[in-house]
């Protein structure tokens, strides 16, 4: 796969509308849950991330058995098959360098979590819970005018 070519995103992702006041209303970057909701243009970016790293993947002859697979505890982007490895996928996608690289945002933290999340996710689907677990980051950056660099960091925790 050429990953030079700038691809644009498709426009698949959807924004929710919500109302102004009254129920469902929302003020100010949180959710009643507690929930941080992202702006239109950074879950539209995210989306697209997803999209392009998919892709990546199945150019490279991994197998996606799931994504963006949600329980309580958090979120799987990609679930992948490589060979006989179980691959936990976690995509970061920026349209800047102003707060570094974007696979510097997955932390001691996040990958302790990503490594969490992927023993539910095998509890979940015990057909494919076969394998040595493994935690890959996806890396893009997208900056204006130019095509989206994709680094893919294998096995980092």
């Amino acid at each position: 796969m050429d990953l030079t070519t700038p691809v644009a995103p498709d426009g698949s992702a959807r924004s929710r509308s919500r109302p102004r006041s009254g129920a469902g209303a929302v003020s100010g970057p949180y959710s009643g849950s507690g929930a941080r909701s992202s702006p239109p243009a950074t879950r539209a970016l995210g989306d697209y991330g997803e999209r392009l790293a998919a892709r990546y993947l199945l150019a490279q002859g991994v197998e996606i058995l799931d994504r963006n697979w949600r329980c309580v505890r958090g979120e799987l982007d990609i679930v992948a098959r490589d060979g006989v490895a179980l691959v936990i996928c976690e995509v970061k996608t920026r349209s800047g360098e102003g707060f570094g690289a974007p696979y510097e945002a997955v932390t001691w933290r996040k990958q302790r979590r990503l490594r969490q999340l992927g023993g539910l996710w095998r509890d979940d689907h015990p057909e494919e819970a076969a394998g040595a677990l493994r935690i890959d980051v996806i890396s893009i950056l997208c900056l204006p005018g130019r095509p989206a660099r994709l680094e893919h960091l294998r096995g980092v925790c």
